[in-house]
């Protein structure tokens, strides 16, 4: 399933989603030109989970590294594919989100999604040492918040029908619950295969459910 857009029409600007679409734009093509660079600077900026929670050699800024990366690497991205796919999902849903949290109270709930995600990754992956990067975590408590707020949205999706692909309105709850599930199904065969996770699902996971539940203490009041 591919989303194009949903059909909640609101009159404001997102003015939070539209900068942070940017920033992980910036820092991405700051990847791209970093070169030979790029693996320095992932080394610094990604979340390892086994660098994560080691005792070894702890001192202050070991652990102020070790908090920043939480935040720095979900402004990374893998690919063109990565950051795209990204970017297109909060487009379509971050708007809406943002409207019903208001543009401050958004920003820190985006962020926070982001660390929760992180999180949870780490303690479902704790002997990893696959960098985690991705704003994966941000935009899947977007889902979160979404999929609680809005469920009965249309969602226009491009789906697969048999060999052809038609374009239908999709409601909200039945869009975003199978792609939770297939997060949740991804994030439980990535612990039972032997070759480790190379994809943060278990970020993902617990996005998702970390804005499902951050929304109800978080949401505005709209008259």
């Amino acid at each position: 399933m591919i989303p194009l857009r949903d059909k909640l029409r609101l009159k404001h600007i997102p003015v939070i989603t539209i900068a942070l679409i940017l920033v992980n734009i910036y820092v991405f093509f700051k990847e791209i030109y970093l070169g030979n660079g790029l693996i320095l600077f992932i080394d610094k900026h990604a979340l390892v989970p086994a660098y994560f929670i080691s005792l070894n050699g702890i001192t202050l800024s070991v652990v102020i590294n070790k908090i920043v990366s939480l935040l720095s690497s979900l402004f990374i991205h893998s690919g063109w594919m990565h950051i795209i796919g990204n970017m297109w999902y909060l487009w379509i849903f971050g708007d809406n989100v943002e409207y019903r949290l208001g543009h401050l109270r958004y920003l820190f709930f985006y962020l926070l999604c982001g660390i929760i995600g992180n999180l949870v990754h780490v303690t479902m992956n704790l002997n990893s040492t696959i960098p985690v990067i991705g704003a994966s975590g941000c935009i899947s408590g977007v889902l979160g918040a979404y999929f609680m707020l809005s469920p009965k949205a249309k969602i226009v999706t491009i789906l697969p029908v048999l060999i052809f692909w038609i374009v239908a309105d999709v409601p909200a709850f039945f869009f975003l619950g199978i792609w939770f599930l297939i997060q949740f199904l991804s994030g439980y065969y990535s612990l039972i295969k032997t070759s480790g996770a190379g994809i943060a699902w278990w970020a993902h996971v617990g996005g998702f459910i970390g804005g499902a539940v951050l929304k109800t203490f978080m949401v505005k009041s709209r008259r």
